[in-house]
């Protein structure tokens, strides 16, 4: 049932400390969980899954509100203070808003984010300033209209754009996710980029991944996306954070936000990652390249208490690789995942 990575191999021992937080085998402590809720979009982006052929999980077989609510209390009590929902597109699901007020109250819960498209959220953003959403990551590949047609295959950019504008006029905290594509060229990312220069956002230009849900097309080659901004903007300089981050960050004079590099391709933040991922269908993965370690809608719907599914938990993420190159060669697959059903 636990189906762990590296089952075939001596399992080293996981803990919780006396802080009782979580602890991989390297030591990276794990204090940020990322909720899929669906799987269901309203778009078709190209790199996340095809036009179609790729079908939809049954209701029946995605976790029920109450059932991730129950795991986000589940991982608070080991440590876990930070919780993002995804998808798929989070606000396709019915009830997406109640949720993210419920999961505000819940004890050890720090700070709550949501990654959206933008395409319904504009009207949630009062809701979520109500409840205090800490940041709302929203993607968007492109500020030409034909050209969002092209990646996204529908005309959503106008309601993008109002939830981008919506947020800032509320003083939400944003971030503003762009994949770079084979045919992204630098007058693009200069367009992109000048929207953290006019506003106080985080601009993230993320590598391409193979999570495109069709058959394995050959090695991705998303060259140095650091040296080509450097390239593109000769005064960036780079930022130190503190804290664990996927991004690196850089700073522009004259500029109200800032720019970042988002390196998961070629894996430059495993040694610092500190999150964990549950699936629609209540997979955890604790790592974007594995194929799942664990089945928690098994043990939720097999009657598990709390405190087994806890220990369960704290025995896979103490199975971790060290890094999502060594997991994806031990998780050979022939085909590629999509990511709209990985949570993103």
């Amino acid at each position: 049932m636990t189906d762990r990575l590296g089952a075939g191999n001596a399992c080293p021992s996981s803990r919780t400390d006396q802080s009782g937080s979580l602890t991989d085998r390297q030591g990276r402590r794990i204090s940020y969980i990322r909720l899929a809720i669906t799987d269901r979009c309203n778009l078709r982006c190209r790199y996340c899954r095809p036009e179609s052929g790729v079908p939809f999980i049954p209701h029946d077989a995605i976790l029920s509100f109450e059932e991730f609510e129950r795991l986000v209390r589940i991982f608070s009590s080991l440590g876990v203070s930070k919780v993002r929902v995804t998808g798929g597109e989070p606000f396709c699901r019915r009830g997406c808003m109640p949720f993210l007020e419920r999961l505000r109250g819940v004890e050890g819960v720090r700070t709550l984010h949501v990654t959206t498209n933008g395409v319904k959220t504009a009207r949630y953003l009062d809701d979520l300033k109500e409840i205090g959403i800490d940041g709302i990551n929203l993607s968007l590949d492109t500020l030409d209209p034909q050209r969002f047609w092209s990646i996204t295959r529908r005309d959503y950019l106008d309601s993008v754009l109002q939830t981008l504008h919506g947020a800032l006029s509320r003083e939400i905290p944003l971030k503003v996710n762009s994949v770079v594509l084979d045919d992204t060229t630098d007058e693009e990312m200069a367009g992109l980029a000048g929207l953290a220069e006019k506003y106080p956002l985080t601009l993230r230009f993320i590598e391409l991944m193979p999570f495109s849900g069709t058959a394995r097309s050959g090695r991705i080659e998303n060259g140095d996306l650091v040296r080509r901004l450097q390239q593109i903007f000769p005064g960036l300089e780079e930022c130190t954070t503190a804290s664990p981050s996927t991004a690196r960050l850089f700073t522009l004079p004259g500029y109200s936000g800032r720019l970042g590099v988002i390196q998961g391709h070629s894996r430059q933040f495993c040694s610092t990652c500190n999150k964990v991922r549950v699936t629609p269908v209540g997979t955890l993965k604790t790592c974007l390249y594995d194929n799942g370690v664990l089945d928690l809608k098994a043990l939720l719907r097999g009657g598990a208490d709390d405190g087994e599914i806890a220990k369960a938990v704290v025995a896979c993420v103490g199975n971790r690789f060290a890094d999502g190159r060594e997991t994806e060669r031990f998780c050979s697959r022939t085909g590629e995942q999509s990511m709209s059903q990985i949570g993103g």
